[in-house]
């Protein structure tokens, strides 16, 4: 069976539907960087959809090219996943879409290292320039997270119980340049109504 981060790494993708606090270990991932409106049309943020995905599933197949990558084993690409802000705000104002600044990424296995990124090989193979993707290490460490039910302007109330926890429990949102407003995306919005859509909200916290 093909490792797949949703299930061995459950406390990070599947967390419940009330607030709870996670240490998150340091990850690498492919991230494209823009701003703008993610709901635009073949805007900035679907083109770096499709850059990610280009990269994702050129390294998944690697196996079956000349290119070997050591320590590669079979495995299913993780979700979609966003960093979100807006300047000089903590919090996220969902009815100016065109002021957001984000961070979209798809995490990588271990074993994958900047040497081994096949930016050249996706675009050979896809036709699409993906020069504005990079190799990306966050490390989160201590968050709360919840799982939000809904479409993504409905996400106010579900952090208004993760702020309403944090005061409860003596923690505050510790929001900087470098911890961010994180989103993992588990529906796809192509196939899934908007009221069934899974997504985990995480924020960094002290």
């Amino acid at each position: 069976m093909p490792f797949d981060f949703k299930k061995e790494y459950k406390e990070f993708y599947m967390p419940k539907n009330k607030p709870e606090i996670v240490t998150v270990p340091p990850a690498n991932y492919i991230a494209v960087r823009g701003t703008g409106d993610p709901n635009e049309p073949d805007g900035a943020y679907q083109q770096a959809i499709s850059v990610l995905y280009a990269i994702a599933y050129t390294l998944k197949m690697s196996y079956k090219t000349d290119h070997r990558i050591e320590g590669f084993f079979e495995y299913v690409v993780p979700p979609l996943e966003g960093f979100w802000w807006q300047e000089n705000t903590d919090s996220i104002d969902y009815a100016d879409k065109s002021a957001f600044h984000w961070i979209s990424v798809i995490r990588l296995p271990d074993f994958i290292t900047p040497d081994d990124f096949a930016v050249q090989t996706a675009e050979k193979k896809k036709k699409l320039d993906c020069s504005k993707a990079e190799f990306l290490t966050i490390d989160e460490g201590l968050c709360v997270q919840i799982m939000h039910h809904g479409a993504f302007d409905d996400e106010p109330a579900s952090v208004a119980l993760m702020d309403t926890f944090l005061a409860e429990n003596g923690y505050i949102n510790d929001f900087t340049a470098a911890r961010l407003h994180h989103e993992i995306y588990l529906s796809d919005p192509r196939k899934t109504a908007p009221e069934k859509w899974k997504t985990v909200i995480r924020h960094p916290i002290k």
